[in-house]
């Protein structure tokens, strides 16, 4: 008897007018000891299929049709109060933002003291010392005193540790977790999954894992379900699903993949997807591009060249001076790209690698070092005059393009903006004309201009970040973590629109990201950072096929495993 079952599973959410269908007619099953991944964009009913399973569907959702059976006895009919009790006594869950998943105020110990009494007949000692076995058993050292430290003392990974132990302390026969790697680097995305696989197996526990992305389904999943706006278009083993699709879905999914095995010229267009919208007007923005705004010397040498770079930042502060303490965040770091290259940095969260972006943008004054951009030293730039002018030529674009964007202003303002403030263009008719062929270039539209950032998509949002970092028409552009927070198909959206955009503008670009699949499919030369220190510097190919350093070829055989993926309309490099 399968541990979960569900059948013709349809949610739906009433509103004034009309009522949304976000799941209609899911069928799944989950085994004892093994694990099934759920997979699919943002909105296409993952989460929501998981929430109706352990009962937390948000007001004013509701199960319309279907059955839900744990062990065979049906659960998505009974009362609140039992369903309360299901949750984690039954079903444990894990979600995917550790930090926010945990009582800050509440040390460790006494959150999985809280939850263990609250599920099994235990006194606080029995309690404890079931606790400090759990902690124990997810790989967190020193258990019985890390245990008494609180959310914040602990990093991501092991945040997500605590996680996971809280979801298991009252034995559960079902576990869910809701993207539970999202947001980990990737050597503690592997130490996680590896964790799960491994309790599977001991415990004998059923797991569903909610998912986008591709490679942790390929790692450690059994079976896989692929959704597509609430519906499940494919389901199967892993390896038949991902080496053999059979949808359209399913196949444009895995074509737009980053892949660290192989090579890519560009992502394949997904037309199943990329549904067809109002026909964009194709222009030549090379019209206002190349002219006598962008009449930039070429750089003899590297455009831009850093030499023992430093970046210290004071943690603890005194007027003694020998009591102060410093965190080197950059420490002696040296590189240099050439124009028309494609730089990455990667490495893990904390390497230094966005600390390096501010320091180039002068956004940090660095503490040591040298930056040198088309033959000027940066670090010896006083007049505004001149910091305005070097400013403009480089362009940053963040991870969060909500957060970096002006809410209350609409996108025409935004995009013109910085054509103002540095006075590139001669009449607000110039302006205009402008914003409209820039919006119509990275595939939006003039009419988008008309919009607030809320209106569009995550992906949408990210154009406007774009078409705002081109509006000064910059020759090198800084690419933090751009499609991290991106759905696969949208993040190969974004990556194939900079790739266009170097060739036909000749940018420079210094792509920054934890993701080695990305990186190598975009960049010419990457450099692997480590605690502030820059371990390697290497052509592309030659770094991921012998790599020297120690640390690159760990970071390497962490990654996840893609080799089970079709290769179908992939156009190698």
């Amino acid at each position: 008897m399968s541990v979960l079952q569900i059948k013709d599973l349809k949610v739906e959410f009433p509103g004034r007018k009309s009522t949304f269908v976000a799941v209609e007619g899911v069928n799944l099953k989950v085994e004892a000891g093994k694990i099934l991944g759920v997979v699919g964009e943002s909105g296409a009913g993952k989460s929501t299929v998981g929430n109706a399973v352990i009962g937390l569907l948000a007001e004013p959702g509701r199960i319309a049709e279907g059955e839900i059976y744990l062990h065979g006895q049906r659960i998505d009919s009974l009362p609140d109060k039992q369903k309360r009790r299901l949750r984690g006594r039954k079903i444990g869950m894990i979600f995917q933002d550790p930090l926010t998943s945990l009582d800050p105020l509440q040390t460790v110990e006494s959150q999985l003291v809280e939850t263990i009494r609250t599920h099994l007949a235990l006194s606080r000692d029995e309690a404890r010392a079931r606790a400090i076995e759990l902690i124990d058993a997810v790989g967190i050292p020193d258990a019985p005193e890390r245990i008494k430290q609180y959310p914040h003392q602990f990093s991501g990974g092991m945040r997500q540790r605590v996680v996971i132990a809280l979801a298991l302390c009252a034995e559960p026969e079902l576990v869910i977790a809701d993207e539970p790697t999202t947001a980990l680097d990737v050597s503690i995305q592997a130490q996680i999954l590896e964790l799960m696989k491994k309790l599977c197996a001991e415990r004998n526990v059923a797991m569903l894992v909610i998912t986008h992305d591709m490679g942790v389904i390929a790692d450690i999943t059994d079976h896989v379900a692929v959704m597509y706006h609430g519906k499940l278009v494919e389901y199967g083993e892993t390896a038949q699903v991902l080496g053999h699709p059979q949808h359209p879905y399913t196949k444009s999914l895995i074509s737009a993949v980053p892949r660290p095995d192989i090579r890519i010229e560009r992502f394949p267009v997904v037309d199943y997807i990329e549904k067809a919208g109002a026909p964009i007007r194709q222009i030549d923005i090379a019209t206002h591009w190349l002219g006598k705004a962008r009449a930039y010397d070429k750089a003899e040498g590297p455009l831009l060249k850093i030499s023992e770079l430093g970046m210290r930042f004071q943690v603890a502060g005194s007027i003694i001076r020998s009591r102060r303490r410093y965190f080197d965040a950059v420490k002696k770091v040296s590189f240099d790209i050439a124009e028309g290259e494609t730089f990455g940095l990667v490495g893990e969260s904390g390497s230094g690698k966005s600390t390096i972006a501010r320091l180039i943008t002068g956004l940090y004054h660095p503490t040591g070092g040298s930056i040198r951009f088309a033959g000027q030293e940066l670090t010896e730039l006083s007049n505004r005059k001149q910091i305005l002018a070097m400013r403009r030529q480089m362009q940053m674009i963040f991870q969060d393009p909500f957060s970096s964007l002006n809410a209350r202003m609409r996108v025409r303002s935004i995009i013109a903006e910085p054509i103002k403030f540095h006075r590139l263009a001669s009449s607000g008719a110039q302006v205009r004309q402008i914003v409209d062929d820039l919006l119509d270039h990275v595939g939006l539209g003039a009419a988008a201009g008309e919009k607030f950032p809320h209106e569009f998509s995550g992906g949408q949002r990210q154009r406007i970040s774009i078409a705002r970092a081109l509006a000064t028409r910059p020759r090198f552009l800084i690419c933090d973590e751009p499609t991290s927070a991106l759905d696969v198909s949208i993040q190969a959206q974004i990556l194939n629109l900079l790739k266009d955009l170097q060739q036909e503008l000749g940018l420079t670009m210094l792509f920054i990201s934890h993701d080695l699949a990305v990186i190598r499919q975009m960049c010419n030369r990457i450099g692997v950072m480590r605690h502030g220190e820059l371990c390697e510097v290497a052509e592309c190919d030659a770094l991921f096929e012998t790599p020297e350093h120690p640390y690159t070829r760990e970071l390497l055989s962490l990654m996840p495993s893609l080799e089970l993926l079709s290769t179908e309309n992939l156009e190698t490099a």
